[in-house]
């Protein structure tokens, strides 16, 4: 439970029909595999303790007593597991007879959630049997003890305050208010469901999507326990699909027609941080709601779920290409607009023959196809310098070249030794002065030539190199419009691959020769012809940085967590020493650097981490990482 995590599963056990007996056996099996698994709440199917199927049965007091003593008997084999169990049963009340789940938890039963929408459409029809949810919390006597029967009660783990459960029926997701909606406005953060779904062809495919889809929008986990094996075939068949979802994200899926469990770790801290940043999610309100208490251990919950070391980057490659594409239509359709609106005549471009230059004009000229004009119109100034190798310069030259686009060179050598002449620098001092000179150089080549040509200067840093300020104040940090601000270098590296993919052969090569070319601002002289400052070696890896930034800024993860992710998604490949090394480089950076974020050049937003100040981050320039920091002293 360290960290916001809660190890949850949802099972399929086999039944017999009307043989509770059997049932229960079954379900308590489930629990002791849950229970051994590490899990904290485990799921099971609508009305399994009876099964699904019964039809009439349903109104013989022999089954209801079957089903109550099963009950006990699973509330008895509970004890002592921690373990908080949902699981289905059919219970009289009132005089009715209620589709119910019951949650059951440390040898007792704590609650039982009647079904709200009783379905009795084309093969349902469970009004036959079974009344609607009533409107108000009833008081029960079960396995000897006082529980609340009612849709208004909430599930609340002392140990872990965050955790609030919200159980639901089968039809009660498929309606247009659902039942969990109103328990996540309530307050909880996982919804559960038990139910009993008959398959037909293509249902699994809505299924997934509607538990998806519902769990993103009420920012909650969702599980789904589906009934299966065992139920009557008289005329419909039951697959057990079964499904663990998280804010939009399906993290575990059973196989049809099988039986078992599946487990995943579900975030809560994470829901939170969403639900506290979305403005538009409203505040809890648990008015009318009861609260019904357990107690979890506060233990280490191991992560079995995917961690990823690209957060940035879909690991599915049809995905890929298709994220790389819309991306590099979105920011063509940036520039599209900005060229439009501003009557620029050119777009001009600084080209290094390094990653983040050759994707700004890739962009540039996708762009100006776009508005019809001819590439003639976009101009790549290489600019030679101290540190320029004949690599990157042959890869700027032949890039441009390549894609038919205006090819102007300028050295600046002899423009930065007179400025070193005025302002008194030595120029075998290989200092901050000599390296930013010459980025400022640059920036100003490319201005007034924009000037010349009555065009824009197309920015071209990317996100990673904001976050760590990798860039010189009013140097390549400066531009007219930026089209890879929101781009993390990791990701521009697929966006390059994915333009390589399509292009010619001779195109591809080139492509191909910057995306292994080391990633350096070539500042200092170069090392018997070959790239002698890589960034990587300053700041870190990229690789890290974009995993720290897309915790940091798009869940606020405390240094803690990510650094325990961090050891996940990177074992094998760094030590934990090495990570925690590079954490502090970031965050050091991170704090330090704001001031050049304060005042970015427009650029498009293309993904969900951002930082302008305009949009997703608005920090003080002068904020002290001192608690960040100290977290990670105490690792």
């Amino acid at each position: 439970m360290h960290d916001g995590f809660i190890r949850v599963a949802a099972a399929t056990p086999q039944v017999r029909v009307a043989d509770c007996e059997f049932n229960a056996a079954a379900a308590i099996g489930m629990m002791k595999k849950a229970a051994d698994l590490g899990c904290g709440v485990l799921v099971l199917p609508e009305l399994c303790l009876t099964a699904y199927t019964c039809s009439d049965l349903f109104l013989q007091d022999t089954l209801l007593d079957g089903a109550e003593a099963a009950l006990k008997r699973v509330a008895e084999e509970s004890a002592g597991t921690k373990l908080l169990t949902f699981v289905g049963l059919p219970f009289r009340a009132r005089g009715k007879l209620y589709n119910c789940a019951a949650a059951v938890f440390d040898g007792r039963v704590l609650g039982l959630v009647p079904k709200t929408h009783i379905p009795n459409y084309s093969e349902f029809y469970e009004a036959r049997h079974f009344s609607p949810a009533p409107a108000d919390n009833l008081t029960v006597t079960v396995c000897g003890s006082e529980v609340i029967l009612g849709t208004h009660q909430l599930f609340t783990c002392s140990t872990m305050k965050e955790l609030v459960i919200g159980a639901e029926i089968c039809e009660d997701l498929w309606v247009p208010s659902p039942p969990s909606q109103a328990h996540a406005l309530a307050g909880a953060t996982l919804l559960v469901n038990l139910s009993a779904s008959d398959e037909v062809v293509l249902k699994d495919r809505y299924r997934r999507m509607l538990v998806a889809s519902h769990s993103a929008r009420l920012c909650a986990g969702y599980i789904y326990a589906a009934a299966g094996e065992g139920e009557s075939t008289t005329d419909l068949v039951f697959s057990g699909h079964d499904l663990i979802a998280e804010n939009g994200t399906v993290l575990a899926e059973s196989k049809r027609f099988e039986t078992g469990l599946i487990y995943s770790e579900l975030d809560i801290s994470r829901l939170m941080y969403e639900r506290r940043h979305l403005t538009t999610y409203p505040a809890c309100d648990p008015t009318g709601y009861a609260r019904v208490y357990f107690d979890l251990y506060a233990g280490h919950t191991a992560l079995s779920r995917p961690v990823s070391a690209f957060p940035f980057v879909p690991p599915e490659a049809d995905e890929r290409e298709h994220r790389c594409e819309e991306i590099c239509t979105m920011q063509a359709l940036g520039l599209k607009k900005r060229i439009a609106h501003s009557a620029a005549r050119t777009a001009v471009v600084g080209v290094s023959g390094g990653l983040d230059s050759a994707l700004a004009l890739l962009v540039a000229v996708r762009a100006f196809d776009m508005l019809g004009r001819p590439r003639a119109d976009v101009v790549a100034v290489t600019m030679p310098g101290f540190g320029t190798t004949g690599r990157t310069y042959e890869n700027a030259v032949s890039l441009a070249r390549l894609l038919g686009v205006t090819l102007r060179e300028v050295n600046i050598g002899d423009a930065v030794r007179l400025h070193f002449k005025d302002i008194g620098h030595d120029e075998n001092n290989f200092d901050v002065v000599y390296e930013n000179c010459q980025a400022r150089e640059r920036t100003q080549v490319l201005m007034d030539i924009a000037n010349q040509s009555g065009g824009l200067v197309v920015g071209t840093g990317d996100l990673s190199e904001l976050a760590l300020g990798w860039a010189t104040y009013n140097g390549d940090h400066m531009s007219m419009y930026s089209v890879n601000v929101s781009i993390p270098k990791t990701l521009v590296r697929y966006l390059i691959a994915h333009e390589a993919e399509k292009s010619e052969d001779a195109l591809r090569a080139l492509l191909d020769d910057v995306l292994d070319t080391p990633v350096s601002p070539e500042l200092l002289p170069a090392e018997n012809g070959q790239i002698a400052q890589k960034t990587e070696d300053i700041v870190g890896p990229y690789e890290l940085h974009d995993f720290f930034l897309y915790y940091v800024v798009r869940w606020g993860f405390s240094p803690r967590k990510i650094y325990r992710l961090a050891q996940i998604a990177f074992d094998g490949q760094y030590d934990a020493q090495i990570l925690l090394h590079w954490m502090k480089v970031f965050y050091k950076r991170f704090f330090a650097q704001q001031f050049k974020r304060s005042c970015l050049p427009d650029g498009p937003k293309v993904g969900s981490v951002t930082l302008s100040p305009r949009g997703d981050w608005r920090m003080p320039s002068d904020a002290c990482a001192a608690l960040w920091l100290d977290q990670l002293e105490k690792m």
